[in-house]
């Protein structure tokens, strides 16, 4: 059985990456980030989700609160039931503008993409 030059590739897809004049920036890992956050209730387990260290994950929280006009995530020190984090109405919003930029540049680049992929030369001669 042959495989044609399209059926033979996963789908491209298209990676976000938004760099503010300070140098201050917003992409695909972050948006993830929160959106785990959002989803497990904790910082931790996001990164464990992203197979990143708490260290690392915390760090990238940090940076992000510090980046716009309002916290993002906001922690709960552990006691008796566990810490915990949960975004902030900021960083909903923050996710939200994020996503839907993401899609907006999904939908109006899928022509270009499709052609870019196009001129890819077959796998084997990458290989």
């Amino acid at each position: 059985m042959t495989m044609t030059k399209d059926s033979s590739r996963a789908s491209p897809r298209l990676r976000l990456r938004i760099v503010f004049d300070d140098g201050t920036m917003i992409g695909p890992g972050k948006a993830d980030l929160l959106e785990l956050i959002r989803d497990t209730g904790s910082i931790s387990a996001a990164g464990r989700a992203m197979r990143m260290s708490y260290k690392r994950a915390w760090m990238l929280v940090d940076t992000m609160n510090a980046t716009f006009q309002a916290p993002v995530v906001q922690s709960i020190r552990g006691g008796p039931q566990g810490g915990g984090a949960s975004l902030t109405e900021t960083g909903a919003t923050v996710l939200h503008h994020y996503r839907a930029l993401e899609a907006t540049c999904q939908s109006a680049g899928a022509q270009d993409v499709a052609a870019l992929q196009g001129l890819l030369a077959d796998g084997d001669a990458r290989e």
